[in-house]
C-alpha cells in the first residue's frame, strides 16, 4: 500500500441551475437489497441518504421533471453473482424500490442488467424522446452503479449533476473516488440537494 497519496480537490458548485423541461432525475438502485436493513447487500450509507433522495424526488415532482428509477434485475444464473453473491433477483422483494421512495404512477422503472443503467436498456432512447439534456443522478452505490450510469450519460453527451448528499457509498474512499471521476473524467457537476435550483 502506498503511503502519502494526496486526494485531489473535487470542485463543488454551491448552485446548479437546471431547466425542469429538459432535466431528468435518475434514482439509481434504491432497492431493498441495498437500502433496507434486511437486504442482502445492505449499506448503512444507503439508508442514511434516503432523506436527501426523498427531498430530490419531492422537488422533482413539484417541478414536473421526468423521473426514472433504476433497478438491478438479475436472473438465477447471472454471472454478477460470482462477484457479489445473489442479490436483486427479478421479481423478489430485494429487487423492489424501498417503500420510502415508492415510484408514482407515470414514473419510469428501468430494469438493468449491469452497473450501467444504459447498458442493454431503453434509457437513452426514452430520455431523448423526452427531450432531456441534463440528468441528476442519485442513489447507490457511488463508485459502482451511480458512477457507471453517470459516466455512461456523460459519454452520450448529457450534462451530469451529482448531489453528493444523495449518493451512498460502501466506504468514504469509494465516494471520493466516484466524485473525482464525475468531475475530472466526465466533467460533471457535484453539488448538494439544496444546491440544485430548477428555473
Amino acid at each position: 500500500m502506498q503511503e502519502g497519496i494526496q486526494v485531489p480537490d473535487i470542485p463543488r458548485e454551491d448552485r446548479v441551475a437546471l431547466d425542469p423541461s429538459s432535466t431528468a432525475l435518475v434514482v439509481v438502485d434504491m432497492q431493498n437489497d441495498f437500502a433496507h436493513p434486511d437486504g442482502v447487500l445492505y449499506s448503512e450509507d444507503a439508508n442514511t441518504v434516503l432523506p436527501a433522495v426523498r427531498a430530490l424526488l419531492t422537488a422533482a415532482r413539484e417541478e414536473r421533471l421526468r423521473i426514472v428509477f433504476t433497478q438491478d434485475w438479475h436472473t438465477d444464473d447471472d454471472p454478477e453473482f460470482a462477484i457479489w453473491g445473489e442479490h436483486a433477483k427479478a421479481g423478489t422483494w430485494g429487487a423492489e424500490v424501498v417503500d420510502e421512495l415508492t415510484p408514482h404512477e407515470g414514473e419510469m422503472r428501468i430494469k438493468k442488467l449491469r452497473y450501467d443503467a444504459f447498458y442493454g436498456t431503453s434509457l437513452d432512447h426514452v430520455l431523448r424522446q423526452w427531450g432531456v439534456t441534463d440528468v441528476v443522478v442519485a442513489g447507490t452505490v457511488a463508485n459502482i452503479c451511480v458512477l457507471h450510469t453517470a459516466g455512461s450519460a456523460a459519454l452520450r453527451y448529457y450534462r451530469v449533476v451529482v448531489p453528493e448528499d444523495a449518493i451512498a457509498a460502501i466506504t468514504p474512499f469509494d465516494k471520493v473516488a466516484a466524485l473525482r471521476q464525475v468531475t475530472f473524467l466526465y466533467r460533471g457537476s457535484v453539488t448538494t440537494t439544496a444546491g440544485i435550483a430548477f428555473n
